[in-house]
């Protein structure tokens, strides 16, 4: 027995939708995942997580400003690492937007590929019934054979560069296959892009060193500052090769007013890089690094390294040479923090924590500060502590902050704080009879080594990425008909999406098509030719712009299919 279908009050049926379940979920999760507007949406997402990485320091690039950072901002700066603020790019959810992304990719391109293939070697689609609903349409008489009218439009679509087919008693044509061809290469680049970014991650190594002019710099595991392999990379495979930090000059603008005042123009560090015993001299700069061999080496990072040397109560020199300061990132005068520690001081280990000033000066409130980034007055002011540096511990620790909680801080005769201050050349005594001098400046830089297998790919992808970009959106994707009909000849066009010059498309295939017959019918002695003016009956079926999708439809359903091409 048939089971009843429930009804309401008025007499008519409910509709129950029914229950997607588990799998209908999934499946509706993956189309909607595999669409190209969650893919745009995605890649937003991933251009926003990428942000963080700009503003804050990263480990892998420079990881002593992170623990700066750390140093200077408390719990809100552990909190920022709680949640891998400072390694974005290797972070749970920069990876999981990363591989949504290429997922959304992969579900997206195969199955357009697919479609656009069939398309393109499909026949263009018959005329619809009312060509007058076209956005581009145009409309004349012609006393010339049909056969021999539709042979030249097809010649003259032909020329223009559509496909053309012939249906009866009009041509169809289509032309700018091009467009979805460069959408596809876009996003196939772009997810050869993503996936060449991984692999290179993966075969590729990235490790960072700061060298003090002077420095040579040995491309071995242990000279590195810090190191990071990918999974699959042997850091005994390391190229053999020495770079030497020779001198390092930058230039700052003393000219420009306003905010502009103190503006770096100049970075250039002159290196030499020695391979199999073979010497290269090269200016490494912001944004041009230097190859050796199939490594990068990249200048990231620039600073001041005083000259200090110290002397124990005994008079003898327990620490000399350039200390590393960083630089403040948010001063352009360049005023930098840093450590001095010494551990093998006689009796009590020594450790002193100062802030160098390339310029200094006063302040209006008598403060001192640095006004210019050139060494133009460098002034080097420091606190110092004696006990334990904790080196010994077995901990690790930075070697740009001190940890004093086992250290006394010195003082002077009168019992207060003992501030250390030093302009080139000058020596100050210590309490327990040992002495600090500022001997000089150095400059230093930060660079990043990396070797990465798969730039070429990278670079081919970039290339493909513009490409595809530049045809999916200058190549305009339009069809054409052309019908007569007891010479009643009607030229009808349609584009796919915004294409302003449509209408002028059909009419100057109108004009062209109209000149020839006119020629044609020249040689004859007669006119058979007229084109239809704003009065005539013929010009009365003007596209109506309102009814533009209408116009669409009506081409689907005289071509009898559905079109896999996404013309809709």
């Amino acid at each position: 027995m048939a089971k009843k279908t429930p009804t309401d009050k008025s007499g008519k049926a409910d509709v129950t939708q029914p229950q997607l379940g588990f799998f209908g979920m999934c499946r509706w999760a993956w189309r909607q995942l595999t669409t190209m507007r969650v893919a745009l949406i995605l890649l937003l997402f991933l251009a926003l997580a990428a942000i963080p990485g700009s503003l804050l320091p990263q480990r892998i690039q420079d990881p002593g400003r992170v623990n700066k950072f750390l140093d200077n901002n408390g719990a809100w700066g552990q909190f920022l690492d709680t949640i891998q603020m400072f390694d974005v790019y290797s972070s749970i959810w920069f990876s999981s937007v990363y591989l949504l992304l290429m997922i959304s990719l992969v579900g997206c391109v195969i199955p357009r590929s697919a479609q656009h293939w069939k398309a393109m070697r499909s026949a263009p689609p018959k005329a619809p019934r009312r060509l007058g609903r076209m956005p581009g349409y145009e409309a004349f008489t012609s006393a010339q054979e049909s056969e021999e009218f539709l042979d030249a439009a097809q010649a003259r679509l032909k020329r223009l560069g559509y496909r053309t087919s012939r249906h009866g008693d009009h041509v169809a044509a289509e032309r700018g296959y091009l467009r979805e061809t460069g959408n596809l290469v876009f996003h196939i680049a772009l997810l050869v892009a993503t996936l060449t970014m991984a692999i290179g991650s993966l075969f590729g190594y990235s490790g960072q060193r700061i060298l003090v002019e002077g420095d040579t710099f040995t491309n071995s595991l242990v000279s590195y500052d810090s190191f990071e392999p990918g999974s699959y990379y042997d850091p005994d495979n390391l190229p053999d090769f020495r770079l030497k930090l020779d001198k390092f000059t930058s230039t700052f603008d003393d000219q420009a007013p306003g905010s502009q005042f103190g503006q770096p123009r100049t970075f250039d560090a002159k290196v030499t890089a020695t391979v199999d015993g073979k010497s290269e001299s090269h200016v490494l700069q912001v944004n041009s690094p230097v190859r050796v061999g199939s490594t990068g080496v990249y200048l990231t990072g620039n600073g001041y390294a005083p000259e200090v040397t110290v002397r124990d109560a005994k008079g003898q020199i327990v620490q000399s040479g350039p200390q590393v300061f960083i630089p403040d990132g948010g001063d352009p005068g360049y005023t930098s923090e840093g450590v001095v520690k010494v551990p093998d001081a006689a009796g009590e280990q020594l450790g002193f924590v100062g802030v160098f000033l390339p310029t200094a000066t006063q302040n209006e409130k008598g403060e001192l500060v640095s006004s210019f980034a050139e060494l133009r007055n460098p002034y080097l002011v420091m606190s110092g502590y004696t006990g334990d540096l904790g080196l010994d511990s077995g901990s690790p620790q930075s070697v740009y902050t001190l940890d004093a909680a086992n250290m006394t801080e010195m003082t002077d005769a009168s019992g207060n704080p003992l501030l250390i201050q030093l302009a080139q050349g000058e020596t100050q005594k210590l309490p327990n009879g040992g002495s600090v001098t500022f001997e000089g400046v150095k400059r230093y830089i930060a660079v990043d080594i990396s070797q990465d297998p798969t730039q070429g790919l990278m670079l081919v992808s970039a290339i493909c990425v513009l490409l595809g970009l530049g045809l999916s959106l200058f190549i305009p994707r339009r069809r054409m008909w052309v019908r007569i009909n007891d010479g009643k000849v009607e030229v009808a066009a349609l584009a796919r999406g915004e294409d302003p010059m449509v209408e002028r498309a059909a009419k100057d295939l109108a004009k062209d098509l109209g000149a020839e017959a006119d020629a044609d019918s020249s040689s004859d002695g007669t006119s058979r030719t007229h084109t239809a003016s704003s009065g005539d009956k013929v010009s009365d079926a003007r596209p109506d712009r309102r009814r533009t999708g209408r116009a669409s439809q009506d081409a689907e359903e005289a071509n009898g299919r559905s079109r896999p091409d996404d013309w809709q």
